[in-house]
Order: C-alpha cells, then sequence, then structure tokens
C-alpha cells in the first residue's frame, strides 16, 4: 500500500481540499492559498508521483488516485472535506464526491468527458509538454523569476501567465519534468478513464471553465446532465488553471459552494402558528 501523500495544512475552519491538475503541484494554488486560510482548513497536496508524494505501484487509474487521496485523508484525521480541484484534481474531486466524501466541491475544468479526437488532441498536447520541459528543466527556475519568463513556461494553461508567482511556475516542472509517473498517469488516469456513477453525487457541484481554455475543449459542461443539481460557470479572461487568473472569483465559488451545503444540513427551523386577534 501507498503511504499517505505529501500534505501540507494551514488555517482554520472547515475542512477543504486541494487537489491540483496533471502537468502542476500543490504549488499551482499559491495566489488562493491566503484566502481561503482565513475560512477553511486547507489540506494542500501533491498527488502521486507529484513532488514528494510517491507514485502508485497499481495501475494509476482514477479510482486508484481517489484511493491514495483519501488514504491521506484517513491519516490526517479528516473525514468529509470541501474539495477545489483543476482538471485531473476535479475529475478525482468528483469521484470523491461519488463516494459520499465530499461536503462540496468546486471542479474546474475536469478531465474525463472528452470524445476519442479530443483526448487524442490532449494527449499529444500533454507529451509534447513533457519532452519540451524536460529539456528545459535547467532553465526552468530561473525563467521563473520574470514576468516574461513565467509567461513563456505557463502560456498554455493561464490567460495571464505573466502575472503568475514563481511558485506555479515550479509547479509545472514538478507537473511535467519532474513527474515520477506521468507516462502511467497519462494513459490511466487521462486517456482512458471514463466516469461513472456520477448520479450518487449528494453535495453542491459547481462546475468550472475559463473561455479562454482550450486544453479541456467542451467537456465541463458535458457533465451537467450527469451531476444531480450541478451548475455552471464560466470564467472571462481565465484559462485552464485559472487560480492565478482569477482567485478573488475562485475564492468566492469556493465559499458559495460551502455555504450551499451548510445549508443542506442546517436543521430545519420549528415552524410556529399565529393566530390573528
Amino acid at each position: 500500500m501507498t503511504a499517505p501523500l505529501s500534505l501540507t495544512r494551514s488555517g482554520s475552519g472547515e475542512p477543504l481540499l486541494l487537489l491540483h491538475g496533471m502537468g502542476s503541484s500543490s504549488r499551482d494554488f499559491t495566489a488562493v492559498l491566503p484566502e481561503l486560510r482565513a475560512r477553511f482548513d486547507v489540506l494542500n497536496l501533491d498527488l502521486p508521483g507529484v513532488g514528494r508524494s510517491a507514485h502508485l505501484e497499481q495501475r494509476p487509474t482514477v479510482p486508484a488516485l481517489t484511493d491514495a487521496v483519501e488514504r491521506t485523508l484517513d491519516a490526517a484525521g479528516v473525514g468529509r472535506v470541501h474539495v477545489l480541484g483543476n482538471s485531473l484534481g476535479a475529475r478525482i474531486a468528483l469521484e470523491l464526491a461519488r463516494r459520499g466524501r465530499a461536503l462540496s466541491v468546486v471542479a474546474i475544468s475536469p478531465s474525463g468527458l472528452n470524445v476519442p479526437q479530443e483526448r487524442i488532441v490532449q494527449g499529444l498536447g500533454m507529451a509534447a509538454a513533457r519532452v519540451v520541459t524536460r529539456m528545459a528543466q535547467p532553465l526552468i527556475a530561473p525563467l521563473s523569476r520574470s514576468a516574461v519568463g513565467r509567461a513563456a513556461l505557463l502560456g498554455p494553461l493561464k490567460a495571464r501567465p505573466w502575472s503568475t508567482s514563481p511558485e506555479e511556475a515550479i509547479g509545472a516542472r514538478e507537473g511535467f519534468a519532474d513527474s515520477r509517473d506521468f507516462w502511467r498517469v497519462l494513459v490511466w488516469g487521462l486517456m482512458l478513464d471514463v466516469p461513472r456513477g456520477l448520479d450518487r453525487i449528494d453535495c453542491p457541484v459547481t462546475l468550472v471553465q475559463g473561455v479562454a481554455d482550450w486544453i479541456a475543449s467542451g467537456q465541463t459542461v458535458r457533465y451537467l446532465p450527469l451531476v444531480p443539481a450541478s451548475r455552471f460557470t464560466p470564467l472571462l479572461w481565465a484559462g485552464h488553471a485559472p487560480q492565478s487568473d482569477r482567485p478573488e472569483t475562485i475564492v468566492r465559488l469556493v465559499e458559495e459552494a460551502a455555504g450551499l451545503a451548510e445549508e443542506r444540513t442546517a436543521p430545519a427551523r420549528p415552524q410556529t402558528l399565529t393566530v390573528a386577534a
């Protein structure tokens, strides 16, 4: 059994789990962390094979990746959580919700519902990014120190890549160049994944996609009829990983989803009978 994943925990309040996408790491949430910490007990982890997290011995399918996330929550003594996920992380967030482990979900550009032609294009793009970042690996740290360098590194993922932080650029290196199980996750976690049982989800789900996101194509809205009572929010001036494109909006969507979850669990107020004099 794989050891618990690398996890950082900060803030206070209800637990909020952050799940990054493929080609990134926990650093991709740098822009939203300060605001989220003020409202939630934030658990930010690296998915298997990324950062300090060990890769899985078994096939890294979405259920297997989700198992690793659940074991990490169990080891941290955390039960149900609010979840903010991006791309593959958003797909895992929906799987957590299907298993009844999520209080609410904000899923940014979840993978899993692209058609075969889109999967081929996405797979080729991810493979090319892996090759290029491996070749440019020694240059990534120096490039991350300038806005121009970060724009070059993160242009495919962000609508405003020059406004990102050096942390996010290093996260791209960790997710692409340094990933220890990139090719297996690409095949089993992304290319061959087919979501099932989404009708069992019983928590507030907000589906989000940046209008400048060419990576996810049109798959985000395809979740709407499959996930009960889900809602869709498009983001202007935002790309595939919009945490630094629209940080205030992302934080607001998480707070709104948590509020909806709280309304669902709040005890009903007793009705009173008023008699007119």
